[in-house]
């Protein structure tokens, strides 16, 4: 079982929209909060710079957005907490789970670590840096499956944004895609995808689904 980190594992999405809002104005391109949630939510470094570069008319450096670290960094300890429900369903659970993100690594280990959720996965974190392309391309998912030694149609996706629900359908896995967050319900239907507001409806929804 793959779990997405933010927005399904820890409640960070609403605190990264207003980081990348205060970031965008400060930077020359304000974005709108809705801009935000609509264009960057569950998106690449890649697609954000992009979006960031075309709307200033200029190239922005490799690593532009180290400098603004600190802010998403004291944000986070002030306010980060897990999705509500989601600690109860890991405990419950008893199939093979890895995280597989489109963040960087330290970000990734750094969330699970301040929410206690790192000991459910160990090891199995998987990040976009892992791979040439990150989510929608599918090579993430794919990856985190030949890492945990299952095969892809064996694989279940838990997501909460339309990036990442196409890289499930496009790996060729079931999806489950949350929208008790920050993406409506519609953004994240279908093929091949249930869609649900509560994450302690997840077990229910994965027996009924055969997983």
């Amino acid at each position: 079982m793959i779990f997405d980190c933010d927005g399904v594992l820890v409640d960070s999405e609403k605190i990264c929209v207003r980081v990348d809002a205060v970031i965008t104005a400060e930077l020359g391109c304000a974005f709108t909060e809705a801009e935000i949630i609509e264009r960057f939510v569950g998106s690449s470094t890649e697609v954000y710079t992009a979006a960031v570069e075309e709307r200033l008319g200029r190239r922005l450096e490799k690593d532009w957005q180290q400098r603004y670290e600190h802010l998403y960094e004291a944000a986070f300890e002030a306010e980060l907490t897990a999705v509500d429900g989601v600690a109860e369903v890991l405990k419950g659970l008893t199939t093979a789970v890895c995280v597989a993100s489109n963040g960087e690594h330290p970000g990734i280990r750094r969330n699970l670590e301040i929410t206690g959720l790192r000991d459910h996965f160990g090891e199995h974190i998987f990040s976009a840096s892992d791979v040439r392309l990150g989510k929608p391309a599918p090579d993430l998912f794919l990856h985190a499956a030949r890492s945990m030694g299952v095969e892809p149609e064996r694989c279940v996706v838990i997501e909460d944004s339309p990036y990442g629900v196409r890289a499930a359908r496009d790996a060729g896995m079931r999806a489950f895609g949350y929208c008790g967050g920050l993406t409506a319900a519609a953004r994240l239907e279908g093929p091949g995808t249930v869609v649900f507001d509560d994450m302690r409806d997840l077990p229910r929804l994965l027996a009924a689904a055969g997983q």
